[in-house]
């Protein structure tokens, strides 16, 4: 799974195309490589307070295709590039969407659930099963998207919860849909700092684990799914003040 801040990878003959065959070079015939794409649907500030688009709006707001609906614009161009493709396989799940180019891209977008899209199912859920990696090429550390699953599976109390209104293309028109999920805008619970995500990260490559790297002209991460998840998993659980029971830490038993 890779995320790239483009603009610091220095200039490439054919743009983010070059990197995207260097890594299909890099994981061979047998490997895949895949990239968060959420989706550019841009309508949360008509949302009412439970979630739902009001009725005058909803005839506007384009219906989610996960064969054609845009990557999220904050993700940096690598995601569309990868979406659009030949051969590339985008997931069903709005918000949480990967696109994947491979040999298990097939399979890591199939049946991607639509309520909790960041846990069990989920492509990376299966991007752990597989003994994936995660590759950061200049990209911020806090922006690393398989850290939302270690989120889903920490054992933490008060998980902030979001439930929203999505519209879904469907052969006969739109299908409505309400999305629940864990609130992947904040932090997951109350007391943790806006950067989490790369504290977590820079905990795990200070304890030796991971590479650094150059990839380009970018200051590169590359470190192993299954380890990087579950080392998150254990730093949410101690942080947030919660045994890995998911009682509070000194609570009796």
């Amino acid at each position: 799974m890779v995320h790239a801040a483009m603009s610091r990878a220095g200039r490439l003959l054919n743009g983010p195309d070059a990197l995207i065959g260097a890594l299909l070079d890099a994981v061979g015939p047998s490997g895949t490589i895949l990239a968060y794409t959420d989706w550019d649907g841009a309508y949360d500030e008509l949302l009412d307070e439970d979630g739902r688009v009001p009725p005058e709006w909803r005839a506007h707001v384009p219906p989610f295709d996960a064969a054609s609906s845009r990557a999220i614009r904050d993700n940096g161009v690598l995601a569309e590039f990868m979406r659009t493709t030949p051969g590339a396989r985008r997931s069903g799940n709005p918000g949480a969407s990967v696109a994947a180019i491979g040999a298990q891209a097939e399979w890591l977008a199939a049946e991607h659930p639509l309520d909790y899209g960041y846990g069990e199912g989920s492509p990376l859920a299966k991007l752990v099963e597989a003994r994936g990696k995660v590759l950061m090429v200049g990209a911020p550390l806090d922006t690393m998207t398989l850290l939302h699953h270690a989120e889903h599976l920490a054992r933490m109390p008060n998980k902030r919860l979001r439930r929203y209104e999505v519209p879904l293309a469907a052969p006969d028109g739109v299908d409505w849909r309400m999305i629940e999920e864990f609130d992947t805008s904040v932090p997951v619970v109350p007391g943790l700092d806006d950067d989490y995500f790369a504290q977590i990260l820079r905990e795990y490559l200070a304890s030796g684990r991971g590479t650094q790297g150059v990839v380009g002209e970018a200051q590169s991460v590359l470190v192993d799914a299954a380890p990087v998840c579950a080392f998150a998993v254990t730093w949410l659980e101690h942080h947030s003040g919660c045994s890995g029971d998911g009682r509070e830490e000194g609570a009796p038993g």
